[in-house]
């Protein structure tokens, strides 16, 4: 039951905060801006507080462990796999392109409008 009431107050402040963002439309976008994101901050830390808040905080922590231990391409091999892409995609294109010219052909070709 906690954890309900502390995931309503979060979005209640949040709801707070979008509100009053607009209210006062008034004053420099940079303080509406920066009341908004303290908001959502308190808004966050009191949802972190929760079962899901926890859950969720795990979940990122693991994530960030994962892209951490990815092994990222150096720039040669990307531009390596650029070039095969776009050559790929050209030929493909290609005969794609002599595919529709084929077909066109026929479709002439059967329905008496080719020469």
């Amino acid at each position: 039951m906690a954890d309900k009431a502390k995931l309503l107050l979060a979005i209640t402040l949040m709801v707070l905060a979008v509100g009053a963002f607009y209210y006062y439309s008034g004053q420099p976008t940079l303080v509406r801006v920066l009341g908004l994101l303290v908001a959502a901050g308190v808004a966050v830390a009191i949802a972190a507080q929760t079962g899901v808040g926890h859950t969720t905080l795990g979940f990122l922590l693991d994530a960030r462990t994962e892209v951490r231990k990815v092994v990222w391409p150096t720039r040669r091999e990307t531009m390596q796999t650029t070039l095969v892409v776009i050559v790929v995609v050209i030929v493909v294109a290609i005969l794609l392109w002599l595919l529709d010219m084929l077909v066109l052909w026929a479709v002439k070709l059967l329905t008496g409008q080719g020469g």
